[in-house]
């Protein structure tokens, strides 16, 4: 996992590119809204669970998740 610090913008972008609210983006990874705001706000990071649940979710987007999943997911070789 790459870029620590823009985990915020990590966040905000795929529930952007979702088109879901705070509430619904917490409701599909199982956290409460005050957890996804946290993470916006920097305040809090996501648990490895929670950041694998976010990494699955880029790759079910495809190409419109693409460019995320390689900047905040690319394995190291």
């Amino acid at each position: 996992m790459n870029s620590q610090a823009d985990i915020p913008r990590l966040v905000r972008d795929l529930r952007e590119r979702t088109g879901l609210t705070q509430e619904k983006f917490a409701a599909k990874l199982g956290v409460t809204f005050p957890t996804i705001n946290r993470w916006e706000n920097g305040r809090a990071k996501p648990s490895p669970l929670a950041l694998k649940q976010i990494e699955d979710l880029l790759r079910n987007l495809g190409e419109r998740g693409r460019d995320l999943l390689e900047e905040f997911f690319a394995r190291e070789e």
